[in-house]
């Protein structure tokens, strides 16, 4: 099954969190780096949970999309 990610970039490196999974967060120095982190973050979650609640948290569906702002 498939988590979904968000990801962010600061001076400090990235950032990664998962929306369907309250607490699971992690970072990381490179993307390569991050993405690890949060797989291994979210496989740890996973584990504390029952089968059906795993169940619930992988099949939300969460969208992502960009929109236009202006900037005055």
């Amino acid at each position: 099954m498939k988590a979904s990610v968000i990801i962010e970039k600061d001076e400090e490196g990235y950032y990664a969190f998962c929306p369907e999974m309250k607490g699971c967060h992690s970072q990381g120095d490179s993307l390569d780096e991050v993405l690890a982190n949060i797989k291994e973050a979210i496989e740890l979650y996973l584990e504390t949970l029952s089968i059906d609640e795993r169940i619930g948290c992988l099949s939300q569906e969460i969208l992502t999309t960009a929109v236009e702002v202006s900037v005055a």
